[in-house]
């Protein structure tokens, strides 16, 4: 592999990275704005998403070589129990008055999001870097 080929994989590794991470956030923002949601058009209370991560891998002079990540699918988290509440006064409230509530638990979500802002950050900045290794390469051949 050759420095030019090198370069343009890590701007790639990178560029894929952000992509991955955008994904995330877009769920952890959906898990969040449904977190009180009782009532889907699927019937019950919205269930919490997750994003699945899979190497983007090549096959290389004979060896497999990592070429970033992707986010290859998003989940139901359905190993997770529903928050049940007493509130008979509530219009999805069973005739027991439970509420199912979703399986979203805010905090956790908010820290998904802080993990995967901080993610997001570090690829932009690795991006960023690599795109003034190629200025400078450029203004010394100048």
């Amino acid at each position: 592999m050759s420095g030019t080929d090198g370069f343009f994989t890590g701007m790639r590794i990178a560029a894929t990275g952000l992509s991955a991470e955008r994904e995330r956030m877009d769920v952890i923002a959906e898990n969040l704005a449904n977190a009180r949601t009782t009532r889907t058009p699927e019937g019950g209370p919205y269930r919490r998403k997750v994003v699945l991560f899979e190497p983007l891998l090549t096959e290389l002079e004979g060896e497999e070589r990592t070429l970033g990540v992707k986010a290859s699918r998003v989940d139901v988290d359905s190993a997770t129990d529903f928050e049940r509440v007493l509130d008979p006064g509530h219009p999805d409230a069973g005739p027991d008055g439970i509420v199912l509530y979703p399986n979203v638990n805010t905090v956790m979500e908010m820290a998904d999001l802080i993990t995967a802002m901080r993610a997001y950050e570090a690829n932009l900045t690795a991006q960023e870097n690599f795109t003034r290794m190629a200025e400078r390469a450029l203004d010394l051949l100048r």
